[in-house]
């Protein structure tokens, strides 16, 4: 538990912890008054960089190294943390003229006031109220843009391996071999719908990636603290998995959850499911455990 020098009576709780993949390409910060997550994402090449980082570490660390500087309003810090991913891609000989080779981070910073909270938020990053009587507001209520993806890996799951997606307990197809080889054909059938996903960046949903257009999908805010107990700032790998994607999330479970056990046990509850479907099968997602940097501010 931490405190904030200009809040002493404010409590801050921080997650930050890697996934599945071998570099953590999540990242937060708190410096003074302003508390933040980024969730970065590689190109489709998967071409690393210096010191072997991904292009997702690099443009979520960049991110925040800008809004750690706290000196401007939160809209004018993501312009310029945007700016500043375009310059390492460029400084880095990105071809940045082909969409699947840009770099990107999503965003969600508050900065703490007397009596209000300023915020800014870009792309999948969460930044949630919770109220004194256990009520809850989602500050950008967002269609889901990878829902058309995790809708056809479920419809995958169930054609090819029929059975899988209805328990906690292995699918019953051949052996370990070719269960795998059937999975991994079925992530591969995935490639052309991210590809297409990952086109509309800037166009049909927003994340920081250097493009000018960024700024056009930067969602932003100043809220009363007035009755707020808790705020949550949060990446999806926090997401408590989900057997049926829905094209919006629902986070009445979590905020539960949260209430209930604290951040820690959300946590830990949240991979304790996914330990139990290790190739996603039961609840379609990318990875069995994604990055997770979460923020829990109590007042």
């Amino acid at each position: 538990m931490m405190e904030i020098k200009r809040y002493p009576k404010i409590k801050v709780q921080t997650i930050l912890e890697k996934g599945t993949a071998v570099q953590n390409e999540d990242f937060l910060i708190i410096q003074d008054n302003i508390l933040g997550v980024f969730d970065g994402a590689t190109s489709l090449n998967s071409q690393k960089f210096d010191q072997n980082q991904t292009g997702g570490t690099i443009a979520s660390h960049t991110a925040g190294a800008v809004f750690k500087k706290n000196h401007f309003p939160l809209n004018q810090l993501a312009c310029q943390a945007n700016d500043a991913i375009m310059a390492q891609m460029v400084s880095n000989g990105v071809d940045t003229s082909k969409k699947e080779n840009l770099w990107c981070t999503s965003a969600a910073v508050v900065r703490l006031k007397d009596q209000s909270l300023e915020w800014i938020q870009s792309g999948d990053a969460v930044i949630i109220l919770i109220y004194e009587d256990g009520s809850h507001r989602v500050l950008v209520d967002r269609k889901d843009h990878d829902h058309e993806t995790l809708t056809l890996w479920k419809k995958l799951v169930r054609t090819h391996l029929p059975g899988a997606g209805k328990t906690h307990s292995s699918p019953k197809h051949g052996n370990q071999t070719d269960q795998q080889q059937v999975i991994d054909l079925m992530r591969g059938k995935l490639a052309g719908q991210i590809r297409k996903v990952r086109s509309g960046m800037n166009i049909t949903y927003g994340v920081l990636n250097g493009e000018k257009t960024a700024e056009e999908f930067l969602n932003q805010g100043e809220e009363t603290l007035d009755r707020v107990a808790h705020v949550l700032i949060f990446t999806d790998g926090l997401s408590i998995p989900q057997p049926e994607p829905k094209p919006r999330k629902d986070f009445n479970d979590l905020i539960r959850t949260y209430l209930n056990l604290g951040l820690e046990g959300l946590k830990q509850m949240i991979r304790s499911q996914e330990e139990k479907d290790p190739h996603c099968l039961i609840c379609p997602r990318f990875k069995c455990h994604d990055d997770i940097a979460a923020i829990a501010v109590r007042f």
